[in-house]
């Protein structure tokens, strides 16, 4: 297909829009605030008409994979109900399930040994059918209509662990490389097991229409089978039925009408452009597994076969960018915009307007705005201005249930914004987890931590001591329970690590939950028996003194220097975290020399090159760039960092710094992995891939120019503190957690803080 300018703009557009930040505030395209000017939001929260269904509101919450939120049969069990109980109760007008797969039996990616399933599924017997009968139910007594999302199974990016523990390729539309380990081919499915998907996908649509669910979605995006069938980047085929590449999705929304009937609500995921010719030059479209995805569907052929789709009874669809192969684009990280995809449901909307498209219910079909709208004026704005009719929150809803009931209510302020870090929501699945949220620890456990925590039955004086999101949510949950707590601060600022991480322009998400922390802490202050003490660090001996019965200790991390010749006590050396507070320190500074390529490292390269137009060389030891990081963020920084010509140097290590030279040593060996690869993720680290070249010893020194040397090689646990109170016996419960147990993240934080506050 080649390059097409719109998706080419958007796709420069999500790399380097921060670098003119100001005239990108709070709105979509750039940043996004947590802000009510446009209240009350009557757009947002008018009523809608889906085929002869009706909802309450505009507003959709997203699937997010309910993954391992089912019982191994597939049956939804008390975790998934209660999840989605708790959206529904906050005020959602339309809620839309996980994935749940059609393909059990054709598809050897979605089922386990013993035909287990880490999916919910809709098939097989009446104990799997009354878990969906409970959840809509339930939904419905909130008030919120439910679709479940059905996915014709996985294909290519489905789990290539089949291949081992069943002796089965991974099947797909063609003879296709697999996503997760390229060097294993995917097998092409026969039109016979085809037909079988597609007999499947009726049968689950009319299982949900009998168990009291309002609608099926059918999952035609991103790159899963369905997509893989109907889009010729994926779909080679010559011969047979499925050679036409929209065959298979008309198929199914005949299949599904013909099992439902005219009315039942059919919605319809997809992807307006594959962008991967967009977001990779030639010479990568050309010299890696790539190459064979050339020729995806263009915007025209998208619309064309969405006007298909109408015809054949879909009733409504959400539309995006990108697939696996470009990660953050369909599952947009912290680095992305605000509203980023509003101009892709526009020139959706505008089509169907220009061509008079009608349903087969004849009506409009909605398009639903998708990506980054967790923000009530951005979301209300799009509505008014006609960029979209519904909006979709995914993980928004996952960081606060209520986010409806207090956006209607103009509360915004008291929303719990997410900070786009993908750790909870989605790296936790993929490292075999189950969905949960960095910020709200309840999400997925409202089946056992109530929304509001038991009273304490007794009373205790509590000492927290760092104000970090650790120490905050560990303070503010004890106060909430009517303990008497006193959190203690060093600094005179709240958020710890967050305030350097808070920084730069792509970073507004975590600016906003900082804000909302010093709100929360405020109104304790104000409501509760609480107290905060900035600029006040006690030692062992004064905490005892003050006689209480509970001390915490969150305070967080000591910057790690390297044992490196010339770099203690070097001038021109600075430590990440003070250079993000320190912006003079680039004064008269061109060339910078990064010593880490973790997340801080490369979230620095990014705020250095896109902000202060420097330039940037990255130094990390480990065969990968920011391993360890959600897929989407770290593709997305490595893209942008690309995109700009920062220098990323991987397997190099530090040798020596003297004065304006630094000195590495670096491997040069041939299967070293491109530090800019984007395209694949890094396996799991309980996974090994039998494929792997082994990488080889040919370390060279080298010496690069800098003028400023910024260490981001983390930080150690300051537990110092916590020891010191333990051997002075401070008081009678003392409690170390976060960053001064062990240095993680937000999510390890946040959650080890609340589980603490409700039980103390």
């Amino acid at each position: 297909m080649g390059k097409e300018a719109f998706v080419q703009g958007l796709v420069d557009g999500f790399d380097n829009w921060s670098a003119t930040r100001e005239e990108h505030e709070n709105r979509a395209g750039g940043s996004g605030r947590m802000t009510k000017e446009l209240y009350p939001f009557d757009t947002l929260f008018s009523p809608i008409q889906i085929n002869r269904m009706t909802v309450k509101n505009r507003i959709v919450m997203a699937p997010m994979g309910n993954i391992d939120m089912c019982e191994e049969t597939g049956r939804p069990n008390d975790m998934m109900l209660h999840y989605f109980f708790a959206r529904a109760k906050g005020g959602v007008g339309l809620i839309t399930t996980g994935l749940v797969p059609t393909s059990h039996g054709v598809d050897p990616t979605v089922t386990e040994l013993g035909k287990l399933s880490y999916f919910p599924r809709i098939d097989r017997s009446r104990t799997v059918y009354c878990g969906w009968r409970d959840l809509a139910q339930g939904c419905h007594a909130f008030g919120a209509k439910v679709f479940i999302q059905l996915t014709a199974g996985m294909g290519r990016v489905g789990n290539p662990q089949c291949l081992l523990t069943q002796m089965k390729f991974p099947k797909s539309a063609s003879y296709i490389p697999n996503f997760y380990i390229s060097s294993i081919p995917c097998m092409r499915l026969s039109g016979g097991k085809l037909k079988k998907i597609v007999k499947n996908t009726g049968q689950a649509a009319a299982d949900a229409h009998a168990m009291g669910l309002d609608g099926v979605y059918l999952h035609g995006h991103e790159g899963y089978l369905l997509e893989q069938l109907t889009n010729p980047a994926f779909n080679h085929r010559k011969m047979g039925k499925y050679a036409n590449w929209k065959r298979f999705g008309l198929d199914m929304i005949e299949e599904i009408r013909n099992r439902v009937g005219p009315h039942f609500p059919i919605m319809y995921r997809i992807d307006l452009s594959l962008a991967l010719e967009e977001c990779y030059d030639d010479k990568t479209m050309e010299g890696t597994y790539l190459t064979k995805f050339k020729g995806g569907r263009t915007i025209a052929q998208t619309l064309d076969y969405m006007e298909d789709l109408v015809k054949a009874g879909v009733d409504i669809f959400d539309v995006d960018l990108g697939c696996y192969d470009n990660w953050w684009l369909p599952h947009p990280p912290s680095s992305m915009p605000a509203g980023c995809f509003l101009d892709v449901a526009q020139i959706t909307k505008d089509h169907f307007a220009t061509k008079g498209i009608l349903s087969n219910a004849g009506m409009p079909v909605p398009i639903v705005g998708v990506g980054k709208l967790g923000y009530p004026d951005i979301s209300e704005k799009a509505l008014r201005d006609g960029a979209c009719d519904m909006v979709m929150l995914g993980r928004p809803l996952l960081a606060d249930p209520e986010w409806p009931n207090k956006t209607y209510a103009g509360e915004v302020d008291a929303i719990r914004p997410c900070i786009g870090c993908q750790e909870g929501c989605l790296n936790e699945f993929v490292e075999a987890g189950h969905p949960q949220c960095a910020v709200n620890p309840r999400t997925s456990f409202e089946y056992k931590m109530p929304e509001i925590p038991a009273a304490a039955e007794l009373k205790k004086r509590i000492a927290v001591v760092g104000a970090g999101p650790g120490g905050v949510i560990t303070a503010i949950t004890a106060a909430k329970r009517g303990h008497q707590v006193d959190l203690y601060e060093k600094s005179g600022a709240l958020g710890g690590r967050l305030i350097p991480g808070s920084i730069s322009a792509i970073k507004f998400d975590v600016a906003n939950y900082r804000e909302y922390l010093k709100r929360e802490v405020v109104k304790a202050r104000d409501e509760l028996d609480f107290n905060y003490y900035p600029q006040t660090l006690p030692d062992a001996q004064a905490l005892k003194d003050k006689g209480y019965d509970t001390l915490v200790f969150a305070v967080g991390t000591r910057d790690s220097v390297p044992p490196v010749p010339g770099l203690e006590g070097a001038g021109n050396v600075i430590q990440a975290t003070e250079l993000f507070r320190q912006p003079e320190r680039l004064e008269g500074v061109k060339d910078v020399v990064i010593i880490g390529g973790g997340v801080v490292g490369c979230e620095l390269a990014q705020w250095l090159t896109y902000e202060h137009d420097r330039n940037v060389t990255v130094v990390e030891m480990l065969p990968f760039i920011m391993d360890g990081a959600c897929t989407a963020n770290r593709t997305h920084l490595l893209h942008a960092l690309k995109a700009k010509g920062a220098t990323m140097l991987n397997m190099t290590r530090l040798v020596a710094v003297d004065g304006n030279k630094v000195t590495v040593s670096r491997n040069h060996h041939k299967n070293v992995p491109n530090p800019y690869n984007t395209w694949s993720p890094i396996l799991p680290e309980n996974i090994s891939n039998p494929m792997a070249p082994k990488i080889g010893d040919e370390y060279q020194e080298e010496t690069l120019e800098a003028d400023l040397i910024v260490l981001a090689t983390g930080g150690r646990p300051d537990d110092a503190p916590y020891y010191a109170a333990l051997k002075a016996n401070s008081a009678k419960e003392i409690y170390n957690i976060g960053d001064s147990f062990a240095a993680g993240k937000v999510h390890e934080a946040v959650r080890a803080a609340y589980r603490l506050g409700v039980t103390i």
